[in-house]
């Protein structure tokens, strides 16, 4: 049984990091619609990157970016799978785990139920980080299939509406491949936040704050932000 002192500090915190996980995606996304943030300013890069393919007879390079950003994400999703093996195995010793956290003078003495549900809240985490970057792989496949069947510059038979709707399309692809891959890292982000729990439920909720302003900061205010703004490529080319 968890103590009743424990028991509401511990909700509080744990409602407090639903909230902020939650609501800052939410958020992000509106503001997103309406103001210049990462996902948008390179959603206007990949349109136009994606039209310069259209005018390529040789895609080879435009295919191993995909690949590459693939990678990415697969090496992410075998990291979270690691990641998770470490904590199913600290869930089968949480005694000794707990025998080893209170020689610590800073963390804070709980009971038994307390640590397994912290470690499951960690894994749920990890399991939706899994789920994001394979679902982040399977994208950037579906963009390779987009890429490979394009038509190329020597096809007279393919209209330049055609043409232009098929860029949009594959950049669009390629977008929501790559906000899926953002959202996964952001599990990275409020996965780690939570070892701050086993300190304390309070340091908890200020490092759930502070890591929400650190990506706010990130999407809407960083220095590599404001220099893709200045480049007019992707407007220049939205007005042809």
């Amino acid at each position: 049984m968890l103590l009743a002192d424990d028991t509401l500090p511990n909700l509080l915190a744990a409602l407090w990091f639903l909230l902020c996980w939650l609501g800052y995606t939410r958020y992000a996304i509106y503001k997103g619609q309406r103001t210049p943030c990462l996902a948008s300013v390179l959603h206007l890069y990949r349109e136009n990157w994606m039209r310069r393919l259209m005018l390529r007879e040789n895609r080879i390079a435009d295919a191993n970016v995909v690949t590459n950003l693939e990678r990415n994400a697969s090496f992410f999703a075998s990291s979270t799978l690691i990641i998770l093996a470490g904590i199913l195995t600290l869930l089968g010793s949480s005694e000794r785990a707990l025998s080893l956290l209170e020689d610590l003078p800073w963390i804070q003495h709980g009971s038994k139920g307390l640590a397994e549900i912290k470690l499951l809240c960690l894994a749920m985490v990890f399991v939706y980080a899994f789920f994001t970057f394979s679902w982040c792989m399977r994208q950037y496949n579906f963009a390779a299939v987009l890429i490979g069947s394009a038509a190329t510059p020597s096809e007279p038979s393919v209209t330049n509406e055609e043409r232009k709707a098929c860029a949009l399309r594959m950049a669009q692809v390629i977008s929501m491949a790559a906000n899926q891959f953002n959202l996964g890292l952001r599990s990275y982000y409020f996965g780690m936040v939570i070892l701050a729990w086993f300190i304390s439920p309070w340091l908890f909720m200020l490092a759930t704050a502070a890591v929400v302003l650190v990506l706010y900061r990130r999407e809407f205010h960083s220095a590599v932000l404001s220099v893709m703004v200045q480049s007019k490529l992707g407007t220049e080319d939205q007005s042809t």
